[in-house]
């Protein structure tokens, strides 16, 4: 019997946690430290792969992610340690995706190079602007020069490259972003991540938005209309939205990410880490220590685990609605149903459909353009309350 997280496949995620600097408007689990015992960390995480593999045999792995965090400041070797053991350990399918996050800094062609003998095959990387003034109020320790430099080293060396760009920055006008997309569509090779700069507790740049002190963020109406025309520029250029925030020329998704918005299973290891697993038929939230430190000697006990907690079929429906919403190929009605023990409510269907903000064939439900721009709202009135 096909299990539901069959449909979505099966991923694992490795976090490494250290980057040379923290940038202000990050909220991810990245620590700065300039000691880092590299064998250390490369046991355990072959130790956490034994662990989670003896839970999870004989799944076809589909995708591997490091994640981070700096992974590209990992030892290749341990890299390729990680690789090598995941394949013992679960058969990979023909198209096995191994991608590995960048920043600028940390590319040097040797590296990279190794990380490709190592059996990474894809790489993301964090440019994040094409504008030097722009990359200094964002924390970057990298010019647009060393980013251009490190993207060419990484289309040299993988046939699989995507960047990320943040917009809606401080003062950008639509013209500004209009360039700096069009520049950055002409050294893409297959795949962009575009997202809209958004303020997070906790972070340093929540710390100066909270006592007034990060002034020229766009008004509503402007950022909508920077998605707007970050849709319309990369379709014209190839590159159309397959999720709210992804770009892909046809057939170059992120296999990993597609992982997480069809709802399949993926194990999380490294600290901070998430993962979604089904066990005995029960789909299980795991989440691991944060902190390094802890991370490390939790794993020495046996386990990096901080958490497991069952998932509802009512949760789980909800979030395989909230994921599925987010990529243009929709949520499929049938599966939801047998999660959630019933389809999604016909009225509030009916309505979006009236408004323009959803398709919906019976069997598929999927969002429109006019829908993306407020996808939030359109979830919560498909969200059972």
């Amino acid at each position: 019997m096909t299990e539901d997280w069959q449909q979505g496949g099966f991923g694992l995620y490795v976090h490494w946690p250290y980057c040379e600097a923290k940038c202000p408007y990050c909220d991810f689990n990245s620590h700065v430290s300039r000691n880092i015992d590299q064998k250390a960390w490369a046991r355990a995480y072959q130790k956490e792969l034994e662990r989670i593999a003896t839970e999870l045999p004989g799944r076809v792995l589909n995708t591997i992610f490091f994640g981070g965090g700096t992974p590209s400041l990992m030892n290749p070797d341990t890299v390729a340690g990680i690789i090598e053991t995941a394949r013992k350990f679960w058969p990979t399918s023909n198209n096995l995706e191994v991608t590995l996050e960048a920043n600028p800094g940390s590319v040097e062609a040797g590296r990279f190079t190794a990380f490709r003998d190592g059996g990474v095959n894809r790489i993301s990387m964090g440019i994040q602007a094409l504008n030097d003034l722009d990359l200094k109020r964002l924390g970057r320790i990298h010019t647009v020069a060393d980013a251009r430099a490190a993207f060419d080293i990484a289309h040299q060396t993988f046939e699989r490259v995507s960047f990320d760009l943040i917009y809606a920055r401080q003062d950008q006008t639509l013209t500004d972003w209009e360039q700096e997309l069009t520049l950055a569509l002409s050294m893409a090779v297959d795949h962009l991540s575009l997202y809209q700069l958004t303020i997070e507790d906790g972070t340093a740049f929540g710390d100066r938005y909270a006592v007034g002190k990060l002034r020229g963020l766009p008004d509503e109406t402007l950022a909508a209309d920077m998605f707007q025309i970050t849709q319309d520029i990369c379709e014209a250029h190839g590159l159309p939205a397959y999720e709210v925030s992804n770009h892909a020329r046809p057939g170059s998704e992120s296999l990993h990410n597609l992982i997480y918005w069809r709802y399949g299973d993926y194990a999380g290891i490294g600290p901070g880490a998430h993962g979604r697993i089904t066990l005995g038929g029960q789909r299980l939230a795991t989440e691991s220590w944060s902190n390094p430190q802890k991370w490390l000697e939790s794993v020495d006990r046996g386990t990096g685990e901080k958490t497991r907690d069952l998932i509802s079929l009512e949760d789980q429906a909800s979030e395989y609605l909230m994921m599925a919403l987010r990529i243009r190929s929709g949520l499929d009605v049938d599966r939801y149903t047998a999660l959630a023990g019933h389809p999604p409510d016909a009225e509030s269907r009916s309505s979006l459909v009236h408004l323009g903000m959803i398709a919906d064939t019976g069997s598929n439900i999927s969002v429109t353009k006019q829908g993306l721009m407020v996808l939030n709202a359109v979830i919560r009135e498909l969200l059972p309350t």
